[in-house]
Parts: C-alpha cells; sequence; structure tokens
C-alpha cells in the first residue's frame, strides 16, 4: 500500500482479540490507515513505551481496545490486571493530552455492581464486584481526568467470530454433549465485535475532524434484554438452522456455578447517551449473533 502524506493514521491496541481484529476489518474512510498492536509490538504494562508509542507519529486519533479481560484470574493477578487496565490507560491519556490526540478508551458492564432493575445509564453510581471491575475503573478515571479530549465507551458481553467467547465455546462444548446447564439469572445484552468497532470507529473519526463532537462516557451493546441462559438457546436454534451443533439447555442460578470472582446480575446498558451524541443504534441481538454464526458454520439452510 502507497501510503500519501495526506493519510490519517489510528493507532488501535489489541490486534490480536475481538475487537482488534474487527477494528481492522472495519470500512475505514478511504484516507485513514489502521496500525493495529497486539502485546508483542507494545507491552501495556510499560508505561514509558506506551508514552513512546504515542509520540511516534502525530496519529489522527487512539483506540485502546486491549485489556487484561481474564475476569477470575485477576482476583489473585492484581497487579498485572491494574497494570494493564488502569495504568495503560493513564499512560495512554497522558501521551495522548500532551499531543492533542483524541483518546478513545474501550470499558466494561463491570464497572456496576448488577443490582438494578433497568439498563444502566452512564452516569448511574459505580461500585465494581471485583478486580477486573474495579481495575477498569481506575483506567476510566485515569482517562477522564486527564484532560484528553475522550470517549469511554463500555460494553459488555462481547462475542464474535474469533478468539475465545460464549459463542464459540457453546458450539466447541455442544460436540461433546447432549445438554449443557446454562446460569439464567444474570442479564445483559451479547455485543457483536463487529458492531462495536463500527461505532468506536465513527466515534474515533468524529472526535479527529470536529474539536467540538461530544466527549466523555458512553454504553454500546447490541439491543435486547435476555438471561446466558437464553442467549445459549438461542445460539443452538441458529447453529441447527445451519446444521451446526446443538445441545439442550437447563437453566440454574448462578449459586450453582460458582466463580472466584462475583458476575453482575444485570449487564444491560442503556444507549441514550450514545445515540444523543453520535446518533449511534444498536440492531437486536439475535441479528447479530446470525452474523457471527454465519462467518463460523454458513448460512443458514
Amino acid at each position: 500500500m502507497v501510503v500519501s502524506e495526506a493519510t490519517r493514521h489510528v493507532l488501535v491496541t489489541g490486534a490480536g482479540g475481538q475487537l482488534g481484529t474487527e477494528l481492522q476489518r472495519c470500512a475505514w474512510p478511504e484516507d485513514w490507515q489502521v496500525t493495529a498492536l497486539d502485546s508483542a509490538d507494545l507491552d501495556l504494562r510499560d508505561t514509558a513505551a506506551i508514552g513512546r508509542m504515542v509520540a511516534l507519529r502525530p496519529w489522527a486519533a487512539v483506540i485502546n481496545g486491549a485489556a487484561y479481560t481474564a475476569v477470575d484470574k485477576a482476583e489473585t493477578d492484581v497487579v498485572t490486571a491494574w497494570a494493564v487496565n488502569a495504568m495503560a490507560p493513564a499512560a495512554f491519556a497522558e501521551g495522548c493530552a500532551t499531543a492533542g490526540i483524541p483518546l478513545v478508551q474501550v470499558s466494561t458492564d463491570y464497572v456496576f455492581a448488577g443490582d438494578k432493575s433497568g439498563a444502566w445509564e452512564v452516569g448511574d453510581p459505580v461500585a465494581p464486584l471485583g478486580v477486573y471491575g474495579a481495575s477498569k475503573l481506575g483506567g476510566e478515571l485515569a482517562v477522564g481526568t486527564s484532560g484528553v479530549r475522550h470517549a469511554i465507551v463500555r460494553t459488555a458481553w462481547v462475542v464474535s467470530a474469533h478468539g475465545s467467547n460464549f459463542v464459540k465455546t457453546m458450539l466447541r462444548v455442544a460436540e461433546g454433549r447432549e445438554r449443557l446447564t446454562v446460569v439464567d439469572d444474570q442479564r445483559g445484552s451479547p455485543t457483536s465485535a463487529a458492531d462495536l468497532a463500527g461505532a468506536l470507529m465513527k466515534i474515533a473519526v468524529r472526535l479527529a475532524d470536529d474539536a467540538d463532537a461530544p466527549t466523555g462516557t458512553f454504553h454500546f451493546s447490541n439491543a435486547g434484554d435476555i438471561s446466558w441462559a437464553d442467549f445459549a438457546i438461542e445460539i443452538f436454534r441458529q447453529s441447527a438452522e445451519r446444521g451446526g451443533p446443538w445441545a439442550d439447555v437447563a437453566r440454574i442460578p448462578s449459586s450453582d456455578y460458582l466463580t472466584p470472582a462475583r458476575r453482575p446480575a444485570n449487564s444491560l446498558l442503556s444507549h441514550t447517551a450514545i445515540h444523543d451524541a453520535y446518533g449511534i443504534t444498536s440492531r437486536d441481538w439475535r441479528d447479530a449473533l446470525s452474523d457471527i454464526l454465519d462467518e463460523l458454520i454458513g448460512a443458514a439452510q
């Protein structure tokens, strides 16, 4: 590829993850080029290296989509979780603020306690239940207080045809089992990594092109209110339509599936702020799932 002097460069972290993969597949404007880095290219525990990377070129925008996402492991790997999820965003924010570069920081529903009825608004009180959520909140606070022009985008239940996620796990486990037990008292809405990437791209381009673009905290997920068990049932229904794996799903309470880290019982996110600020709307999670299964299995028969 020949890169002209007019090319706008966007720095993306988490290149090998679900979101990083989809950000590289996005239909960016013709004059934009993505530089996507994984942990081998940039160690997010090294704040000095982050500073040097931000100063490497006049980036049009930075999207920090990388994170320490091992929720249960974070309970005992506290230092690494905080280094990647809090100190790295702080370093990106400091470098971007100094250079005048807008920063898009990806965060999570885990900053909430999950004890609300209805969708979480961006201004609702935060009260993370474990190390992962607390460290991601630390990253939010670092970015929000740094003076950098920014958008913090919280998301939840990210799935895609890539990496490790609930959809791929269900399909894999169903290959060897006819009946699965899935938690039914944790609710939210799945998020297609491709749809999330599209929203982040739109925000980054607007922040780079418009000095008056809205800043602050926003939520993005697909539309709908379901449980993990509901999600699994629909995965298998759509999979069966494509000739893929199927299993019967038995609904269980969280108390029957104990994990080191507590999960929010309600991860449903309100989309009001992102729609009002950027005109971004979310399609139904079933339609997003269909696209993922088309890629994993093939079109419905």
